[in-house]
């Protein structure tokens, strides 16, 4: 079905829209908006970070002024920013504005805030060192050789930011993330008093539309962020252990385009082929954990 031909959401409850990369969330965010009066709330991780408008695709200046946008590029480089500080930032918004749009593709961000996020302490700066020492010295294997069953379990054991995640929770606490998680309060929004929506185009038809914009990307502009990006580009890019902003997806193509390592159709084949990857993890992260939601076929 066509994004312009869903019908409208019940006016009086807050409305999730999630879906992989590329497929059409925004459009449909800023129909129901416009319709609606209501604001739109950012819940794409990649997307609060100040250094990549056109890179993550945030919505353009015209589309902001069209209706308030919250939550979008405004975490500086180098700053910390987590699900933690997301959800306190949607509390605030809640509190003022009871039925938004919120829309992303940070399965995280949505689990958090549908089934509630634990109250874990925060990392001391030498923990976190402790790790990153470990995880660039000998990667995976010592910290997940340490964590509990339970939390093996739990985790995506493939993906070092979780890992190294559940590694410090455990050893600055001395309880387990799973432990953590079983202990989580009550959610901000749960799922029964939503319209929860999430997007999945089919394959073929996401992968052409990654293709076009990427290549749209470049003409509006992303050369020129990376660019910008150079002078600050830190020398652990690319490793576990990188700035979060530094992950945006084609970015490491594009610096490595400017440094003169790499052509600029080979950084936009590689950002292009790394976006479907990206995309194809989405999916299956919202057909594992959005059995609950409102699931829209696309096209």
């Amino acid at each position: 079905m066509p994004i312009s031909a869903l019908p409208l959401p019940d006016a009086d409850r807050p409305v999730l829209i999630a879906g992989p990369t590329a497929s059409g969330k925004s459009a449909l965010a800023m129909r129901i908006a416009l319709d609606q009066g209501r604001l739109i709330v950012n819940a794409d991780a990649l997307q609060v970070h100040a250094a990549w408008r056109v890179l993550s695709a945030r919505p353009t200046v015209a589309d902001e002024a069209r209706v308030p946008h919250h939550l979008y590029g405004h975490v500086p480089r180098e700053a910390e920013y987590s699900v933690g500080h997301w959800l306190r930032e949607v509390a605030q918004i809640l509190k003022t504005h009871a039925n938004p749009v919120i829309i992303g593709g940070t399965g995280l961000y949505f689990a958090a805030l549908t089934e509630g996020l634990a109250q874990i302490p925060a990392t001391p700066p030498e923990i976190r060192a402790e790790a990153d020492a470990l995880l660039s010295g000998q990667g995976l294997e010592p910290l997940l050789k340490a964590l509990d069953p339970a939390t093996l379990a739990r985790i995506d054991t493939r993906n070092p930011a979780r890992v190294q995640r559940a590694w410090e929770v455990q050893r600055a606490t001395g309880t387990g993330l799973a432990a953590w998680q079983d202990r989580t309060g009550a959610p901000l929004l749960p799922l029964s008093r939503v319209t929860a929506l999430v997007l999945m185009p089919e394959r073929a038809w996401l992968n052409a539309r990654i293709d076009q914009r990427f290549a749209a990307m470049i003409e509006d502009g992303a050369l020129d962020e990376a660019r910008a990006a150079l002078p600050h580009w830190p020398d652990t890019a690319g490793t576990p252990t990188a700035p979060l902003w530094t992950r945006a997806i084609g970015a490491p193509d594009l610096v490595a385009h400017l440094k003169h390592q790499i052509s600029l159709p080979e950084a936009m084949d590689s950002a292009t082929l790394a976006t479907r990857q990206y995309a194809k993890r989405q999916r299956s992260w919202f057909r594992n954990r959005m059995k609950a939601w409102q699931n829209i076929a696309l096209p």
